[in-house]
């Protein structure tokens, strides 16, 4: 009977052990994101050494009503800049067709129960919402309903402030 010699993995055993090794830091990033990773920073936040102070708020303008944009970008940079002490002041501002959204999905009406629970502020543009029919609801969840045309120019103007739309 011949006798076969390895010279190595097969194709498939490569093909594996590749596709492990690119996605094992793909998921250890994602689980470092995640809701409920507990874990605080490994160095503190730094300061300008020419005495100029840094913006210490984040406001997140959540304007997209796709579900995959909140839970992969909008809720969890939010939930994390303030769970990872990346920013003091982190606020949700929620506009347009992501008030339906949250009003109707209850995965992320969870999500933003725990965003509220660690201190991130959730508002909502009263029009949007109103447009939809969904004010009530959103302010039932613990969102504050309001009139979001000033706030948002305030938050603009403010040097202290950082505004990223999503």
């Amino acid at each position: 009977m011949p006798r076969t010699v390895s010279t190595g993995p097969s194709a498939t055993g490569r093909r594996e052990f590749l596709a492990a090794a690119v996605a094992a830091p793909a998921l250890a990033a994602m689980a470092a994101f995640s809701p409920a990773a507990q874990s605080r920073p490994e160095t503190e936040p730094t300061t300008p050494q020419d005495g100029c102070s840094m913006p210490d708020k984040l406001v997140v303008l959540w304007t997209s009503g796709d579900r995959e944009v909140a839970l992969k970008m909008a809720f969890m940079y939010t939930f994390n800049a303030k769970a990872q002490l990346w920013w003091k002041d982190v606020t949700l501002i929620v506009w347009g067709a992501s008030a339906r959204l949250l009003a109707v999905d209850l995965e992320l009406r969870e999500y933003a129960h725990r965003m509220l629970d660690s201190g991130i502020k959730i508002q909502a543009c009263k029009a949007c919402a109103d447009s939809y029919g969904v004010s009530d609801n959103l302010a039932s969840l613990g969102v504050e309903v309001r009139g979001m045309g000033q706030p948002l120019t305030e938050y603009l103007k403010d040097t202290n402030t950082r505004v990223i739309t999503i």
